[in-house]
């Protein structure tokens, strides 16, 4: 009987070993090493990540990073990547994380060695052709030029939506994105397809100067588009973080919490749910590894999701719609943080 005991006990002892070794993942602690995460975005995409003119870094994927960044008590870097690029450089450790405005599919969640975190937009894809061409529906494209970066869902669902609807097109395929814009307002291509919020930042952002009146986003949306961060396989403790950080600001939404607020709440809220959140009660940091007020600073850095949607998406006409909170109605919903 003993001798069973002393069996499971060092079972036991082994299992413990290897789940503390599993959840101190090699990620994270190269991250707290180098003192930097390593972000990889588009670059080129306003209110999700363009350089402002000061050449830093602005919308809301860029600030999922910086949260993220803030959490774990390191800077960020950010690494411009082409839809192309972007899974190879994840998967060769060139940056930790992709917060690219990246779409969630089973392949990509399995296949690639990575995981998906959490959603921070749900999208869908659209057309966008000039108003001079008089078209008015995505069915009346029988046999137009579009351009369309490779390497995306969006080149996929192209070809689906022509096949579905028989009908034909000619696809003017080109890597980057500045030079896929580009091509369209030079008139290469009748049609320019991707994410509809992609089509408002490129018609807001990179139409001539003057002319974005000019060009129509057609009605019709033709695929779900969940976007968020993206990690590598085998660091269980980094995929926890990026995604409770998104979660945080989700709640912090909630709550009332802001970057301006956000150390009075701290100080000053008897709420059980804010004195979890923020770090009064203890235990939430350390079940991520982290010092207990990582969302406080998360929060601190950017705000919650609200304040970072309205500082990055309203100037490319865009509402909230689905991408307001569950209690207005929206998508927006985060697990409790407790």
């Amino acid at each position: 009987m003993k001798s069973n005991f002393k069996l499971l006990l060092a079972a036991g002892t082994a299992l413990a070993v290897s789940s503390a070794a599993a959840f101190a993942g090699a990620g994270v602690d190269a991250i707290m090493k180098r003192g930097e995460l390593l972000c990889g975005v588009s670059g080129a995409l306003g209110g999700f990540s363009l350089p402002d003119s000061k050449g830093v870094m602005q919308g809301l994927d860029a600030d999922v990073c910086r949260g993220i960044a803030a959490a774990m008590g390191t800077k960020v870097k950010f690494v411009p990547l082409t839809a192309q690029q972007r899974f190879t450089a994840l998967q060769s450790g060139e940056v930790d994380i992709l917060s690219r405005n990246t779409t969630w599919t089973l392949t990509r969640d399995t296949a690639l060695g990575l995981n998906f975190t959490a959603i921070t937009y749900y999208d869908g894809q659209g057309f966008m052709v000039p108003k001079k061409l008089g078209v008015k529906s995505a069915k009346e494209l029988d046999g137009a030029t579009v351009c369309v970066q490779p390497g995306t869902t969006t080149e996929l669902n192209l070809a689906d939506y022509f096949r579905g609807n028989n009908m034909k097109y000619t696809p003017v395929v080109i890597e980057g994105t500045q030079e896929t814009n580009a091509a369209f307002f030079s008139g290469r291509c009748d049609v320019i397809t991707t994410d509809a919020s992609g089509l408002a930042s490129i018609r807001a952002n990179d139409a001539p100067k003057g002319k974005s009146n000019d060009y129509v986003i057609l009605p019709e949306i033709v695929s779900k588009e969940p976007l968020g961060p993206v990690v590598r396989h085998g660091d269980d403790q980094f995929l926890d973080i990026v995604k409770w950080v998104v979660f945080a600001m989700l709640e912090a939404e909630e709550y009332g919490i802001t970057q301006g607020n956000v150390d009075k709440m701290a100080a000053e809220s008897k709420n059980p749910g804010i004195q979890r959140l923020l770090g009064k009660t203890p235990g939430m940091g350390k079940n991520l590894g982290l010092k207990e007020d990582w969302a406080h600073k998360a929060i601190k850095a950017v705000g919650n999701y609200g304040e970072v949607w309205e500082r990055h998406i309203p100037p490319l006409g865009l509402s909230r719609g689905v991408n307001k909170s569950w209690r207005d109605g929206g998508l927006m919903y985060a697990p409790p943080v407790r």
